[in-house]
Parts: C-alpha cells; sequence; structure tokens
C-alpha cells in the first residue's frame, strides 16, 4: 500500500500527473482541483490510495487525508468505482459529500456526470451512518463558492501552460456560451469547456486569417 508519494512533478495533463520518487516515475490520477495546485518541476506531497487489479495498480491522489478517507467510503458502494468517487470529488467537496449523505439528499450527487438517482439513492443509503459531517468548510457565501471555482479552473489552466489573464477571460466566454456551467460549479465541467472553446477560438481565428 503507497500512502502518499512526494517529489518533483515531472508531468502534468488534465486528469493525471507523475511524480518522480527518487527516479521512479509515479502515475497519479487526481482531480482537476489537487492538479490544479502542483507545478511542473515543483517538489510536491500527495496522499494516495492504490487500487490494486488483476491486471492492473493504479495510484489516485488526493490533496489530504480527508479526502481520501471519503474516496475509500465511496468505494464501498455497489456500482462505484475508482474512476466514479474520483468524479464525485471533483464536483462535490467532501464536506459537502458528507452533508449529502447526512440529510439524505441523493440529488446533490446526481450533479455529478455518471451519476444517475439510482446511484445517488445507493450512496446515501449505503452510507448512511459512515459518513458524517465534519462541520469544516460548510458555510461559504455564494460570492465565495464562485470565486473558489474559478480560482481552481485558473489554477489548473496555469499549471498546463496559459498565463492567468488568458486563462480568466476563456473562463468568462466559455461561462457566457453555457451559463448552467456557472450554476453547475464543477470544475472539471468548467475546465472542458474552456478547453474546448480555445480549441474552437483558434481554429475560427485560423479561417478568419486565411
Amino acid at each position: 500500500m503507497i500512502s502518499f508519494v512526494r517529489g518533483p512533478v515531472a508531468h502534468l495533463s488534465l486528469a493525471q500527473a507523475v511524480i518522480d520518487v527518487n527516479g521512479v516515475g509515479m502515475l497519479v490520477h487526481a482531480t482537476p482541483k489537487t492538479l490544479g495546485g502542483l507545478r511542473l518541476g515543483e517538489e510536491t506531497s500527495l496522499t494516495t490510495s492504490m487500487i490494486v487489479r488483476e491486471d492492473s495498480m493504479t495510484l489516485y491522489g488526493f490533496a489530504d487525508v480527508q479526502e481520501r478517507e471519503v474516496f475509500d467510503v465511496l468505494l464501498s458502494v455497489s456500482g462505484i468505482g475508482p474512476r466514479l468517487a474520483l468524479a464525485i470529488l471533483a464536483v462535490l467537496e467532501p464536506e459537502s459529500i458528507r452533508i449529502g449523505v447526512a440529510n439524505g439528499d441523493g440529488k446533490a450527487f446526481t450533479k455529478v456526470p455518471g451519476v444517475g438517482p439510482k446511484v445517488a439513492g445507493r450512496i446515501v443509503l449505503e452510507l448512511k451512518g459512515k459518513l458524517v459531517p465534519t462541520g469544516v468548510g460548510v458555510s461559504q457565501a455564494p460570492a465565495a463558492v464562485a470565486m473558489e471555482w474559478k480560482d481552481q479552473v485558473v489554477a489548473a489552466m496555469t499549471s498546463l501552460g496559459w498565463n492567468e489573464k488568458d486563462a480568466l477571460k476563456s473562463i468568462d466566454a466559455a461561462i457566457a456560451a453555457d451559463p448552467e456551467l456557472a450554476e453547475g460549479q464543477s470544475v472539471a465541467a468548467i475546465l472542458r469547456a474552456t478547453l474546448r472553446w480555445l480549441g474552437q477560438d483558434g481554429a475560427r481565428q485560423s479561417s478568419r486569417m486565411r
């Protein structure tokens, strides 16, 4: 069991990072928020959970132990594998997941792509009593929440090579094209939409130059 990795970031993408651990590249899958806090070449430390299958060993990385704990508990729900558990953490904060389970709020989980009403119902039913609110990070004003997801998307984009000014401009353009993205506040969905917008905008500019 590998419980954490530490070393410089050797590679960074939208869904994973490679951490150089004493000359060995450890591939770690993580949420856009976690990856957004990493920088190429800089030393980092990630809490990890290793999933061992017959044909693979996969590392999933987290910003802290609390996030990993929620991930591990989510895996106990029938029908939820590591990728879906990570997708849930990409959309919902660990404390929001705890609150959703405690309140029996299955609808909160349907915001996650791939989680329908049946799966959401199983999460609430099977995790009742296993995940309880800690009281940390519960109350945030709407403006603070909005700024939080924007900061996370900007961090992810700057880690991929864009400067902050261009990142902010592109995010605003993507949100303007699809306002429902801002309502959902999914960092992963907004990041994907922004990158798609950048690709389309690049194509438009190329066509105008011909």
